[in-house]
């Protein structure tokens, strides 16, 4: 939530996300391949920037860590000078870290970077509007914005499962699994931030498990267990969990019996408006009227003898 902004409740607990985040990285090296996600995100968004044709001077990994991203982007051949800005405190593990910042509240000058990137950090910011604004602020014209967010249907197997479990046996429900917005939400966002040509897509990627313990404990790894402002206090019972897992194995399982769990990876881009971009045509300014293409087309009338293909 901006400074700006003291109406609005915070959704996502950032203290505790931030603790959260220390404690996955310092048991990193017991858990090889947990980040995952995180690779498969930079990967993608690392294949986008090589699709662009043109050259960053200096571009910013947001909030990342690992190093990933900004290995990534490095490996594009489109950045020059790659600062990796690590979320809340600098990864130990690997060595590079430039700045520690909260992706929340971007602390870049206006104008000062040329591109801006990414992964699967700004889905759990309290004020994504804001922050986006900020970035878009960063950018030098012409600048550009990668990102890759949890979005759409994330982990809803995960949700139906618990809160059925809770609902059937404690008659009532705590937000468990966060809300995730939509690509077409999301895009929005990008208009309403001021990035000129928006564009906002879905990856869907599907990780299967032996149970549901397997994801929960591979969540927990990741730093990415509940951290809702209005979570319930209390863990969830045994009876509750073992229902749960009961829950999920019936309605989301394959024939072989190992479980689903969906990621939606949705990946934004948008540019800092610049005089040389092209620009939408200004309403009226067509030549020619749908009411006349369409009189047209009705007095084309198809040969009886022709063969539609």
């Amino acid at each position: 939530m901006s400074a700006s902004d003291t109406s609005r409740p915070a959704l996502f607990d950032r203290a505790l996300l931030a603790r959260r985040r220390a404690r996955a990285l310092s048991r990193a090296d017991k858990a090889p391949g947990i980040d995952f996600l995180l690779a498969h995100a930079a990967a993608d968004l690392g294949e986008r920037l090589v699709a662009v044709s043109r050259q960053f001077p200096v571009a910013v990994d947001l909030g990342g860590h690992r190093g990933h991203l900004a290995q990534a982007i490095a490996a594009s051949g489109r950045a020059g000078h790659v600062l990796r800005a690590d979320l809340f405190l600098a990864d130990a593990a690997t060595p590079g870290c430039d700045l520690v910042i909260d992706d929340e509240l971007p602390p870049f000058a206006g104008a000062s970077l040329d591109l801006v990137c990414s992964a699967l950090s700004l889905h759990l910011v309290n004020d994504l509007p804001g922050a986006l604004v900020q970035i878009r602020k960063a950018l030098k014209p012409d600048g550009l914005f990668l990102a890759a967010l949890l979005g759409g249907d994330t982990l809803f197997e995960l949700k139906d499962a618990l809160m059925r479990a809770e609902m059937e046996l404690s008659g009532g429900a705590a937000p468990r699994v966060a809300p995730f917005a939509d690509t077409r939400a999301l895009g929005a966002l990008l208009q309403r931030a001021g990035f000129a040509l928006p564009v906002a897509d879905v990856d869907r990627l599907t990780v299967r498990y032996d149970t549901m313990g397997g994801l929960v404990d591979d969540l927990r790894a990741m730093g990415a267990a509940n951290m809702l402002a209005e979570r319930a206090r209390t863990p969830l019972s045994r009876a509750v969990l073992a229902r749960a897992s009961g829950i999920y194995a019936e309605r989301h399982a394959d024939p072989d019996g190992r479980i689903r769990a969906t990621f939606d990876i949705v990946s934004l881009s948008g540019w800092a408006p610049h005089e040389s971009q092209q620009k939408p045509l200004k309403p009226g300014s067509a030549r020619a009227s749908l009411a006349d293409a369409l009189a047209d087309i009705g007095h084309k009338k198809k040969d009886p003898g022709e063969r539609s293909s």
